[in-house]
């Protein structure tokens, strides 16, 4: 059945007692709103282990027997978590063996003693529980919250194949496993995807149907097991700004660029079962997550248990300030979740953040979240939870916690958790949820030793590490002009500003000469006089669910432009203003507090619901801004109240960009430029004739709160999301076939068959080793994703471009590459084309070229890597320290695989980077501590032999490997294939075939 207000949005589920597929209408009684909480019916994922087990970690029970005879402990080097790799084959018959004696065993719990009724107060119970408690084991009361969600996964999962009772105990026994880093099993309750990273997921789904097809298995095997929410929010443009008309303009340029890529995923939510895809124009996903989506206690099928969700976003830890454990995983890893697969994962350590104190008047949780951001980078948490406590906790409002949650990534955290306390059970009443879910949720947590109540003792749990700030510490800050991390009290912003354009470029430097840094450029803006100089603010936006979920400093913006207006200052008409807020509900409380009149006046008009400029979709600047810019080699800023500020991110022509709160964007939009003293300097005249100063403009904490109070209404939040599936016009009127196969158009610059999977057989291609491989690319330190597989516009002259205009795309429809994520002969020409790429080979010029090595020629980095290719040679990259940082896009991996690079040599990998590459068969190695290319004498333009084994049994997690150039250098580096699971995936050439052949093998 469809939805009742929608035949356009329609949702299936999986009938776990019958094996076969069920359609299920979504039906929101009002008394009920929020549909993932209140019906157990919405989608019948399994609580504990189905009954037919499909799908296998890789040999499961011989990983899970090795494990139990060996954890992982360090020496001099990495020791596998497992020994006995000759025990783990590959090979299809022992897949076979391993699914038959799954599927003919008994599947019951292993922990069924322990399951418990939860009572309801007035009688009956909410359902049944896996019950912490009643293992009468001490040492979970002395667990981090975020390692008992672990815990209560493995316990509810464990059937003894692909969950071991032994997970379970190196869970229990955290604070002696951890140090270890041991591997454990880890499945989500579900899967958060977004439209850029949603599209080559659904494209990789449907291509994984057709490869079962072709080797003889069922395709209707790839189905997610778990539920799958899309929200589409990475797609509108700010290409209309300072409009009243601007949503809609905006909205329409949206749906003309996308309408092969929307129509693509609406005809994956009906093809694939557990899908719900939540339309264009609805919110930016973490909002809409942390809003409506977060379930923070499943009640399914009358089994109760902790949310999680990994999401191919990396700031999908936002929903961990509801309490909820999330993290961000490449797609490929997602679309394994999906289908079943555990995920392996190291056991990590907890980082305890205390919090005492309070905020001091003025001072927002942007600025709060900066501060955080900057700490923890100095502390070093990779790979780390983060869990904050605390007095002063009950200072931060639930969006407070979002916010710090959300950069995550920036802090280099997995998560940064707040577990469930009563400030998130007011949240889930103000956002709509019902009283009856909001008790049942206490109950069970409760219950099962999962929530703080800061009016009880509180037992001590330990911590990994531990770190502590005083709230009244925390001081009005930006980030920038570069780095997320790099915090820059107010106060201290001129100084810095002019320090940045002495410095030598790099991060914190551009390299301005003396006798140039006060060039005043004037130029005619539509018939206006206007000008700029080095650090003026040309975007000024107000955007991302980092800041615009939290209602306080949104509204704080409102009141900054009601004095602005109200004294008589006006924002400059050539500064691109925009707001783009995180959902619906902003635009209702601002228009109830009056203030989004105040914020129309400045110019920042709602120009639609997206991630716009926060992920690099600012639109065009104005052609008189952008020639006075380039002509004359103006260093332009841009203010956004967004997670990023990556060099060439927000927009190609804006090379200083900082991060700082809404009410500070509104500010520095009104002044112009970053290069003032906000306490010393007025930001303007006023109509007296007076200066202004920015403490003329700020509001006080107690202003803001007063207008929160009375403009964040529940009733706001019930009605955006009775909307929200309604869909809208034109998402409504997209047709789209009834098939479960995808028919494939070849001419289509959208969607193209991938060719991962071409010439697959059964039997796995095996480990190899690389020979005399180039270097295609020679990196310093902290490349990110951007620079690897850009998000952003495409430029003119670039092999994409090219690659567009010769099958007829006119260049103003070349819209993003992270629209075209579903082409992957589109993305292979957009790796590695960032224009601010730095590349060692081209001594100081920037940009995306390399050099060819046996020519000397200088060609766009596709151009060489077709060369390499077409003359039957590998590449491989050399790389600094935080190799990869940044979103979690697998494109970045996927990239360059399909460019023919065989290896990434680093000093450090981001986390997820890591695992993406791993996942597409590419080895990442790591120099050791205190070398890299310099300190080793490397070039680049040596050829290089990696000496690996041939024979995957050979090879362990984490060892040392030896590489050896034809100039007769060698060096030793670490092998970061961290899990056995993860040569697996290597030896079958990547994450995906490994599971349409591990599929195919269950089924006989």
């Amino acid at each position: 059945m469809n939805h009742p207000s929608d035949p356009c949005i329609k949702l299936r589920h999986l009938d776990f007692s019958t094996h076969t597929t069920a359609s299920s209408a979504i039906r929101l009684p009002s008394s009920s709103l929020f549909r993932p909480l209140a019906s157990p019916s919405r989608i019948r994922s399994p609580p504990c282990s189905s009954r037919l087990v499909t799908f296998s970690r890789l040999s499961s029970s011989f990983l899970s027997r090795s494990r139990v005879e060996c954890p992982t402990v360090w020496r001099s080097g990495w020791r596998s978590p497992i020994v006995s790799t000759k025990r783990i084959r590959t090979s299809v018959a022992a897949i076979e063996r391993l699914n038959r004696g799954m599927t003919t065993a008994a599947t019951e719990n292993a922990f069924k003693d322990i399951l418990k009724s939860l009572p309801k107060p007035e009688g009956g119970e909410y359902g049944k529980y896996y019950s912490l408690p009643a293992l009468n084991d001490a040492r979970i009361d002395r667990l981090p919250y975020s390692i008992r969600i672990l815990l209560e996964s493995a316990i509810r999962n464990c059937d003894n194949f692909q969950v071991t009772k032994n997970d379970v105990e190196k869970i229990i026994d955290w604070e002696n496993t951890s140090p270890k880093l041991v591997e454990i099993p880890f499945k989500p309750a579900r899967v958060l995807l977004q439209d850029f990273t949603g599209v080559p997921a659904v494209v990789d789904l449907a291509c994984m149907r057709d490869a079962m097809n072709k080797l003889g298995g069922d395709s209707n095997k790839i189905n997610p097991l778990v539920p799958v929410d899309l929200v589409i929010d990475h797609s509108v443009q700010v290409d209309v700004a300072r409009s009243e008309n601007a949503v809609q303009a905006n909205m329409e340029l949206e749906f003309h660029r996308n309408k092969e890529r929307f129509g693509f995923l609406k005809w994956g939510s009906t093809a694939f079962n557990n899908m719900l895809v939540v339309p264009p124009g609805s919110g930016i996903v973490h909002q809409v997550n942390l809003e409506y989506l977060g379930r923070v206690v499943f009640n399914t099928n009358g089994i109760l248990y902790p949310d999680s969700v990994v999401g191919t976003d990396s700031h999908t830890t936002m929903i961990d300030g509801l309490g909820v454990a999330g993290w961000g995983v490449g797609g490929i890893e997602a679309e394994a979740a999906m289908l079943g697969q555990p995920m392996s994962m190291v056991l990590p350590g907890v980082v305890g953040f205390q919090l005492k104190g309070k905020l001091h008047d003025g001072v927002t949780a942007t600025d709060l979240v900066l501060t955080v951001t900057q700490m923890l980078r100095k502390h070093g948490v990779v790979g780390k939870f983060v869990e904050f406590y605390g007095e002063g906790m009950g200072e931060l409002s639930l969006a407070d916690r979002a916010t710090i949650a959300n950069m995550s990534p920036e802090y280099g955290a997995t998560m940064g958790f707040f577990p469930v306390d009563h400030v998130t059970l007011q949240y889930l009443k103000l956002t709509g949820r019902s009283d009856e879910t909001v008790s049942m949720i206490e109950a069970y947590l409760r219950a099962n030793k999962m929530f703080v109540d800061y009016n009880e003792p509180q037992k001590e749990r330990v911590y990994s590490s531990y770190l502590e700030l005083d709230l009244s510490d925390v001081e009005p800050c930006i980030s920038g002009p570069k780095r997320p991390h790099d915090r820059v009290p107010l106060k201290e912003m001129k100084a810095d500003w002019h320090a940045c354009l002495d410095n030598k470029v790099g991060f914190k430097g551009f390299a301005v000469p003396k006798e140039s840094q006060e060039k005043i450029v004037k130029f005619d803006f539509h018939g206006q006089p206007a000008e700029l100089k080095h650090g003026s603010v040309v975007i000024a936006a107000i955007t991302s669910c980092t800041n615009t979920s939290n209602p306080s400093v949104m509204l704080g913006a409102g009141l900054v432009a009601k004095k602005a207006c109200e004294l008589g200052l006006q924002v400059k008409p050539w500064v691109k203003t925009s707001l783009a807020p995180g959902s619906g509900v902003v635009t209702k409380y601002l228009l109830k507090s009056g203030l989004q009149e105040y914020l129309n006046q400045q110019g920042f008009h709602i120009v639609g619901y997206g991630c716009t400029t926060c992920i690099g979709n600012s639109g065009d600047l104005d052609e008189s801004v952008a020639a006075a810019i380039s002509d004359n080699d103006i260093v332009a800023a841009a203010v956004l109240s967004g997670n990023r500020n990556f060099e060439g991110r927000v927009h190609p022509l804006t090379r200083a960009n900082y991060l700082a709160s809404p009410p500070l964007v509104v500010a520095y939009a009104l002044a112009g430029t970053v290069d003032i003293d906000f306490e010393t300097e007025p930001i303007g005249t006023g109509k007296d004739g007076k200066s202004i100063f920015f403490k003329d403009l700020w509001p006080s904490t107690e202003e803001i709160a007063q207008v929160v109070q009375s403009s964040v209404l529940p009733e706001m939040f019930r009605s955006t999301y009775e909307a929200i599936t309604k869909g809208n016009p034109m998402w409504n009127q997209l047709t789209v076939p009834a098939t479960t196969l995808y028919s494939w158009d070849p001419m289509s610059t959208y969607i193209h068959e991938p060719p991962y999977f071409k010439d697959m057989t059964m039997a796995p291609p095996g480990a190899h080793a690389v020979k005399n491989a180039y270097c295609l690319l020679n990196f310093g330190d902290s490349i990110t994703t951007d620079h690897i597989s850009p998000a952003g516009s495409i430029h003119k002259d670039s092999p994409a471009a090219k690659y567009l205009l010769e099958r007829g795309v006119d260049r103003r429809d070349f819209n993003s590459y992270g629209s075209r994520r579903g082409n992957d002969e589109i993305m292979a020409r957009g790796t590695f084309a960032n224009i601010r790429l730095v590349n060692k080979f081209l001594k100081g010029e920037v940009g995306p070229k390399t050099i060819h090595i046996p020519t000397g020629d200088k060609l766009s980095v596709f151009e060489a890597a077709m060369r390499y290719k077409a003359d039957g040679h590998d590449t491989i990259v050399l790389a600094g320290a935080e190799y990869g940082s940044g979103s979690s896009r697998d494109w970045a991996a996927k990239g360059p695989m399909l460019l023919g690079v065989k290896a990434v040599i680093a000093k450090s990998f981001e986390r997820i980077h890591r695992s993406n590459l791993v996942g597409m068969g590419i080895i990442p190695l790591c120099f050791k501590a205190g070398e890299d290319a310099e300190t080793l004498g490397l070039t680049g333009h040596e050829r290089y032999t990696i000496d690996l084994p041939s024979n995957i049994s050979d090879i362990r997690p984490g060892q040392d490997i030896t590489i050896i150039t034809d100039c007769g250098k060698s060096f030793t580096c670490t092998l970061r294939f961290d899990t056995e699971v993860e040569l697996a995936y290597f030896n079958h050439g990547g994450i995906l075939p490994f599971v349409i052949r591990n599929l195919i093998s269950s089924q006989h």
